[in-house]
């Protein structure tokens, strides 16, 4: 787990307690209701059928019971109200990247924040898990607002072993924990590759909604007269971009914007609803689209 100097504890505790407030009021405000639509109800398992009475809805008939029994019955459910929510955030090296105001891992932080209130608000589980090239901590799904506290400030301070990113075998790791059907949330840049089929596999047995944080930064290199001496934070490969051509710079663009419409289309593709995140947008209306356009699919 996270070790945190006792110097640096202050103002950690001050960016939690930040966290809290704003994600709380936009939870409470906006995003609970948003949740409880789309995610609540969804468990609706068979409980039994009994003798109709007076102020049944006529609808829950069960029409073969009651053609043999020759008295009309209806059918009764129970909808499964405790939902697990987990969230599996990436905090490798490149999470620490951020051209604004906030790096990718603090808006991870945010999200997580909001998804594990969410979950607060109607009475569901929350829990983390935090990987690199491996899951590297684990907090197990409780109730609480000590524990959304907690995982807030685990994203926040928590210091990898590793730099890489490896979605596959951190996601295989996950699903074994995972004993029971969840939301998995997935908060990462997606820099990785060969995940997909893993991907798909642990959709299967969850609810999977990728998150994707990027930087415009990433895609837009500034134009200059010199070189920028670029470094891969993760593998910490160095690369000279001439600055000063607009061509070279355009090629770049294009690439990063590629390989975000080729991920965007594998999640499309794989009936998988995700989030696109920009570090210097607001994150709210991201996921208030989120929500909305799930509720008005899952009603068709």
């Amino acid at each position: 787990m996270a070790s945190v100097k006792s110097q640096d504890l202050t103002p950690l505790l001050a960016q939690v307690r930040r966290i809290e407030i704003v994600t709380g009021r936009l939870v409470t405000e906006t995003l609970a209701g948003e949740y409880l639509s789309v995610f609540k109800g969804r468990g609706m398992e068979f409980a039994e059928v009994r003798e109709y009475a007076p102020g049944d809805d006529v609808r829950s008939i069960d029409w073969n019971v009651t053609a043999r029994t020759g008295r009309p019955h209806v059918r009764r459910y129970s909808e499964e109200r405790e939902l697990t929510v987990a969230i599996a955030c990436d905090l490798s090296a490149s999470q620490s990247f951020g051209s604004g105001e906030r790096l990718k891992k603090e808006i991870a932080a945010e999200l997580g924040a909001v998804l594990a209130l969410s979950a607060l608000q109607n009475q569901d589980k929350a829990g983390l898990f935090i990987f690199t090239d491996r899951v590297e901590a684990h907090i197990p799904p409780k109730k609480g607002r000590r524990h959304v506290l907690h995982i807030i400030r685990e994203i926040l301070a928590f210091e990898p072993e590793h730099r890489g990113t490896a979605i596959a075998e951190s996601l295989k790791t996950i699903v074994q924990v995972l004993k029971r059907r969840c939301i998995l949330f997935v908060v990462s840049d997606f820099r990785d590759q060969g995940f997909e089929k893993t991907l798909r596999l642990a959709s299967l047995k969850h609810d999977v909604v990728p998150i994707i944080i990027a930087d415009p930064r990433e895609a837009l290199l500034p134009s200059a007269n010199a070189c920028l001496d670029l470094e891969d934070p993760e593998s910490g490969r160095r690369l000279l971009i001439d600055a000063s051509s607009t061509a070279l710079l355009q090629r770049h663009r294009l690439s990063e914007e590629e390989r975000l419409r080729k991920l965007e289309d594998f999640f499309e593709r794989s009936g998988l609803d995700f989030i696109r995140i920009s570090t210097d947008r607001p994150y709210l209306d991201p996921l208030i689209r989120f929500f909305r356009a799930r509720a008005k699919r899952l009603r068709r």
